[in-house]
């Protein structure tokens, strides 16, 4: 008989039903993204990741730290990019340095106003991205990454929804004492 505790399939050591949803959810994410033509996938993928968690408080959790940290790291971004590009319209890599570091201060200001801590990581790689990293559309550009990381996120939170770990130990017979009950009814 199985030990209580100890999953019925083969360990591969990290993977686990919170692993499949992961997975599961970023490539379901792709696959919509197959539909959205000139759409890149990457931002949705790392919102469905990143908006994982092991239950659905916790997939709440993860998934609102992203989605916020970078709705708020975008704007201070949009608006960085905005100054830069006003006073040197080619742009000027030395006067992003001070405000990468103003940003930043505001980020955390913001995100400890809203007390929504978790928000500093995700938005400090969204205000980055913008800044270092943005195509001449720069509105649409971080618009798009902040619809993208919400679709991941709504995502991760829609599998952990639909297939919580009670029910997939359930469907995929993780939990001998579920069979042992099943054969006894």
């Amino acid at each position: 008989m199985q030990e209580p505790g100890h999953p019925v399939h083969a360990p591969i050591p990290g993977l686990g039903l919170r692993s499949i949803k992961t997975a599961l959810a970023a490539t379901l994410t792709a696959l919509l993204y197959l539909f959205l033509p000139g759409r890149n996938p990457t931002f949705a993928c790392i919102g469905a990741v990143f908006g994982m968690g092991s239950d659905m408080e916790n997939s709440c959790l993860s998934g609102g730290n992203r989605f916020f940290g970078t709705i708020v790291g975008g704007f201070i971004g949009l608006a960085l990019y905005a100054a830069e590009h006003f006073f040197f319209p080619e742009g000027n890599y030395l006067f992003r340095l001070p405000l990468l570091f103003l940003g930043v201060i505001l980020l955390i200001v913001v995100v400890g106003l809203c007390k929504w801590p978790g928000g500093v990581q995700p938005g400090g790689v969204v205000l980055s991205i913008i800044l270092f990293n943005t195509p001449p559309h720069h509105i649409s550009y971080a618009i798009d990454r902040m619809i993208d990381t919400g679709v991941g996120v709504l995502i991760a939170l829609a599998v952990n929804y639909l297939l919580p770990r009670q029910r997939l130990v359930r469907w995929l017979h993780l939990d001998p004492s579920v069979e042992e009950t099943e054969a006894m009814k």
